[in-house]
C-alpha cells in the first residue's frame, strides 16, 4: 500500500505520483513517537497535483517538526474535475524529482485530506463492502487492522463481478 504522511517531502510526493496511477492515496500519521502510523483520511490524486502546482506552500523542515505559516489553499482551488494542463504537471513533476532543493521542501497536507474517509476492517464481510461502494459511490476504500493501521485499499475495480469471481476461484481453490 502507498501511504502519504500529514507531512510529505515534495521530492518524495512528485515520484509517488510520477510512477503511480493510482487516484487516491490513505494518508497516515504516528499519533506519538513510539507509536505505529495510524489512518487519518484520505487525499485524491487530482487534489495532490493542484497542491504541487502551488508552490507557495511548500515549506522548509523545523526541528519540531511543526509548519511555520501554512496558508492553506481553499477547497475550491484543489477540487477539479480533470487537471487544468497535464503538460505543465509533467514538467512540474520531472523538476521537483529532480531538483535538490525539493529534496528540503515539505507539503502539509492535513488541511486537504478526507477526514471522514471510509475505511473497513481487514476481516470486513465482502458483500457489506460491496454494498458500501454502491451506495456511497466510492472510488476506493481503505482497509485498516485493529489498531487503525492500513493494510490495504480495495478499489471499485477490485469488486467487478468477472475479477472478483476468478479471484475467489483461486482463493478457495484447494491448495
Amino acid at each position: 500500500v502507498r501511504v502519504l504522511h500529514l507531512k510529505e517531502n515534495i521530492a518524495s510526493l512528485a515520484r509517488l505520483l510520477a510512477s503511480t496511477s493510482h487516484g487516491g492515496f490513505p494518508v497516515v500519521c504516528r499519533p506519538k513517537p513510539d507509536h505505529a502510523e495510524v489512518f487519518q483520511g484520505t487525499i485524491k490524486r487530482l487534489e495532490l497535483c493542484m497542491l504541487l502546482e502551488n508552490e507557495h506552500i511548500f515549506e522548509p523542515e523545523t526541528n519540531d517538526g511543526t509548519f511555520s505559516s501554512s496558508h492553506p489553499l481553499s477547497y475550491e482551488k484543489i477540487t477539479v474535475e480533470k487537471l487544468p494542463n497535464l503538460s505543465r504537471l509533467t514538467m512540474l513533476l520531472n523538476r521537483y524529482t529532480t531538483d535538490p532543493q525539493y529534496q528540503q521542501l515539505f507539503i502539509n497536507l492535513e488541511p486537504y485530506i478526507n477526514k471522514s474517509a471510509m475505511s473497513v476492517q481487514a476481516h470486513f464481510s465482502l458483500q457489506r463492502t460491496y454494498i458500501i461502494f454502491r451506495t456511497l459511490g466510492l472510488c476506493h476504500l481503505t482497509v485498516v487492522d485493529q489498531q487503525n493501521q492500513v493494510v490495504g485499499v480495495i478499489t471499485r475495480k477490485d469488486l467487478m463481478p468477472f475479477p472478483l469471481e476468478e479471484k475467489l476461484r483461486l482463493q478457495l481453490a484447494p491448495q
